[in-house]
């Protein structure tokens, strides 16, 4: 099983600032043994191609925060899939709750941005949720489904075992959140593997992720990885786990990843 361990900078980081981040990265990396542990980041549009630049050859897939669904056009403002492609994108984060909240992303535009990553070779990295509302209503799992379905609706196997979803519940993320209990995710989890379990790329969980509680998330059940937030901004921090999921690396016996060949090399020269 492959596990998933990345980061989102968000809208953060100077373009001196990404390439430093990066640098020392690909430095770290090359005395690690991280075996079974995928590494992905993604910095903002601004420091996208510097950071792929930096990170050449080194085992860590980048990615975009978010991109249009539309391949070329009089969008302005955004950018599209064979952009972020250009500019050294392997992964899209798409349907992310800020998205949602503040610049009205719906489920139809989300599923157009999911066929629009895979429809150009790249990974999605579906983002769903609930708020504490629906938390509180005991609804989690019916509401993240229907995201999750909507999202993917059409995609054949093909597409969908090139699919990432990440759980991130809203009201566990952000500087307000509150770090989930690990008992509180074990049915969002098992409802989400009984219909994508074995289909997708990875099951991944998002919210409030650092140090002391990535051991407890990375322990449970149907768990293929780490979406992680401010713990990871700083260099250290993401190193640091990284390490802590080294110790539950891959015994081959798990999901699909995308990115190695039927050879079992990578296409990327990532490290498995």
């Amino acid at each position: 099983m492959t596990l998933w361990v990345g980061t989102s900078w968000k809208m953060n980081k100077t373009l001196a600032e990404a390439r430093d981040y990066a640098a020392g990265l690909q430095r770290a990396l090359s005395g690690r043994d991280l075996a079974g542990v995928q590494p992905f980041l993604l910095p903002p549009a601004t420091a996208l191609a510097s950071v792929a630049e930096v990170l050449d050859g080194a085992p860590v897939l980048v990615g975009a925060q978010n991109a249009h669904w539309e391949d070329a056009g009089a969008w302005t403002g955004e950018v599209s899939v064979p952009q972020v492609a250009d500019a050294g994108a392997r992964l899209v984060e798409i349907g992310h709750s800020e998205r949602r909240e503040h610049f009205g992303e719906t489920d139809e535009t989300v599923r157009r941005k999911v066929a629009a990553v895979l429809r150009h070779g790249l990974t999605p990295l579906l983002c769903i949720g609930e708020p504490a509302g629906v938390r509180g209503a005991g609804a989690s799992t019916g509401f993240i489904l229907e995201q999750a379905r909507r999202a993917l609706d059409g995609l054949d196997d093909a597409g969908l075992s090139r699919v990432l979803i990440a759980y991130e519940p809203i009201w566990a993320i952000g500087a307000g959140g509150r770090p989930a209990d690990p008992d509180e995710l074990r049915g969002p989890f098992a409802a989400l593997a009984e219909e994508y379990g074995g289909r997708v790329a990875g099951l991944l969980y998002g919210g409030s992720v650092d140090a002391a509680n990535a051991p407890g998330l990375l322990d449970l059940p149907h768990v293929d990885g780490l979406f992680i937030g401010r713990s990871a901004w700083e260099l250290e921090g993401y190193l640091q786990l990284l390490d802590l999921a080294a110790g539950f690396r891959a015994d081959g016996t798990g999901r699909h990843n995308p990115f190695v060949t039927e050879h079992g090399s990578n296409k990327e020269g990532v490290d498995q």
